[in-house]
């Protein structure tokens, strides 16, 4: 069947896919629980009967603060398909944003997760005038319905003719979902995306994973874009899609399940590139001898242009050595999609080398959410680019190269706030993304930074911070850092270290220490750090390079509100938690 609306993924699923028996799994009480897609539009139906039965209307809005789980789709379908608002909502957010939010779109029912997240809700909730239903995903003591109530009720009261002359009346165009994008300064602003929006973006990119590809792995957040259209996609080529239980178990998951395709962010690539590099060290000396040298092979892999020499010495290693690494992560590997950030381009060369080929892409929320993906095909991949702009996406630079971008994907605009929309989608309908970037000869898009992260130091000299942490961020030292520096006479910088590392190499080095704060204060790490900063300082001009800097003993992590739930640092949080060590910096 023709899919032109997000809700046809199911029918399309059911008539194409009919004997799958994991449409949707996820882990509980240490059990793998399947649901085949007969019984996943069993589900979503009954749900949609009850929230008809409850009185929820089209256009109604329906929230749903939950992490990942089947249950978490089928809500999502069964709002859609009878015309109401599908809002997913970080389950991270503060008291404040969830108050902002639950009032802003005039929330009519919204669907909770958990004894914790519904505490947290539960002194907002009689301040939203909106709101008529409330309900858990499982009993919690009464206070609220539960989710097999609805289901329940909509299973004794099944209205299909009804919902099925609904479904009728959906237009392509219409207003699917409203996704409140997680900003660091202000309110929260809604995203309004039709289903045609986000459907040219799964059509667009069905092509990528390859036919073989048959089960994935989800566990960035399902109310994030990316992660929510690339579940679309899965369900669209009648992949499986298993939810990982929880960050801490993706290494478990994964040799569990074998999985042909996930999406993840390059922070947790880079974390399993340096897991593997640590492990080397305990190795006897020619094992070792041997390990490193495979190991540095994988980092030089190109895509093309590969001399016989170097394909010969990487069917070696990979015999040897990269055999070993992909039965130790447990993957079966046709594509790992990278995005949220830059990856290093030696990652990604690592990573394919190895046989887990890393694609990249770009986009946002109000761009549904892709604007370029790696792709196969000529020039369709690049280490260090994020592809070619998706078919019927133009893309084009603006003033100080910022990425401008027009098409299908643009968003219907903000929700409420047509002066912001206004101020983003110029007449001409171009997308101010924002972001700065440029283009290689073949026409693969480069991000080189954000606008408003670009400062200008008292010198008027403009730095681009972005640009000088992903390239420090290349040392295994260095976890997390911030560049600083505005209006200052030189660029100054925080920086988290990655202590795992850190550690290790204390270890060897007998280096004694207690906390955190005193090992980044001892004189041999201090002085291994200036050695660090001197040598990455070497790729930029005088007035980029970092003159002085702070180490600081967290761990930048969500817990803290340090990273986005893409795992980009949170500039103003940070700025501001550390006002006091940033001014020490230009004393």
């Amino acid at each position: 069947m023709e899919v032109t609306r997000l809700f046809d993924l199911l029918d399309n699923y059911q008539e194409k896919y009919p004997n799958q028996d994991a449409a949707l799994a996820c882990k509980r009480n240490g059990t793998w629980l399947k649901f085949s897609i007969q019984e996943y539009v069993e589900l979503t139906n009954a749900i949609s009967y009850g929230m008809l039965e409850l009185g929820i209307q089209p256009g109604d809005k329906v929230g749903i603060v939950s992490s990942n789980r089947p249950e978490w789709n089928m809500i999502d379908f069964a709002t859609m398909q009878f015309g109401a608002i599908s809002i997913p909502i970080y389950p991270t957010i503060s008291q404040d944003d969830y108050r902002h939010i639950l009032n802003h779109a005039e929330m009519k029912m919204i669907f909770i997760e958990g004894k914790e997240l519904r505490n947290k809700l539960k002194p907002i909730l009689p301040e939203i005038k909106t709101l008529s239903h409330v309900y858990t995903f499982v009993d919690q003591g009464g206070e609220y319905n539960y989710l097999d109530q609805l289901i329940e009720s909509g299973r004794k009261h099944p209205q299909p003719k009804k919902l099925a002359a609904l479904k009728a009346t959906i237009q392509p165009d219409d207003l699917a979902t409203i996704i409140y994008t997680s900003g660091t300064t202000g309110n929260p602003k809604g995203v309004m995306l039709s289903h045609s929006n986000i459907v040219s973006n799964i059509k667009n990119l069905a092509s990528t994973p390859s036919a073989w590809s048959n089960k994935a792995l989800s566990f960035l957040p399902l109310c994030h874009a990316y992660e929510r259209m690339l579940v679309y996609l899965y369900q669209y080529l009648g992949m499986s899609v298993y939810y990982a239980e929880n960050l801490a178990t993706i290494a478990e998951n994964i040799k569990e399940i074998s999985p042909t395709m996930m999406s993840c962010v390059p922070r947790l690539l880079e974390k399993i590139h340096d897991k593997l590099f640590l492990a080397g060290k305990k190795l006897p000396l020619f094992s070792r001898m041997l390990y490193y040298w495979a190991f540095t092979l994988a980092t030089k892999f190109q895509l093309e242009d590969r001399n016989w020499w170097y394909n010969l010495q990487h069917r070696i290693a990979d015999k040897l050595i990269y055999s070993k690494w992909r039965t130790a992560i447990g993957g079966n590997f046709d594509i790992v999609v990278s995005g949220g950030s830059a990856l290093q381009p030696q990652i990604a060369s690592f990573f394919s080398a190895i046989g887990m080929p890393v694609f990249e892409g770009y986009g946002l929320s109000e761009t549904s959410p892709v604007i370029a993906v790696s792709q196969r095909g000529k020039h369709g991949r690049k280490f260090g680019t994020v592809g070619l702009p998706l078919p019927g996406v133009e893309v084009r630079l603006g003033d100080r190269n910022e990425i401008l971008c027009r098409g299908h994907n643009i968003m219907l605009g903000y929700y409420k706030d047509p002066e912001l929309t206004a101020q983003v989608i110029d007449a001409e309908g171009w997308f101010h993304t924002g972001d700065t970037g440029k283009f290689t000869t073949e026409g693969q898009l480069i991000i080189t930074g954000r606008l408003k992260s670009i400062f200008k130091t008292s010198f008027g000299k403009y730095v681009n911070p972005q640009a000088i942490e992903s390239k420090f961020t290349e040392s295994p030292f260095i976890e997390n850092m911030m560049v600083v520096g505005e209006n200052k006479k030189f660029a100054g910088a925080l920086i988290s270290p990655d202590f795992i590392y850190l550690k290790s190499w204390c270890m060897k080095h007998k280096i004694s220490y207690t906390t955190n704060a005193k090992m980044i204060e001892h004189p041999l790490v201090t002085k291994r750090f200036q050695e660090e900063i001197k040598r990455y300082n070497q790729f930029f001009g005088e007035f980029e390079q970092v003159k002085r800097y702070l180490l600081v003993s967290e761990e930048w992590s969500q817990q803290l509100d340090f990273l986005s739930p893409t795992l980009k640092i949170k500039r103003d949080v940070i700025e501001k938690y550390y006002t006091e060590k940033i001014d020490k910096i230009f004393q």
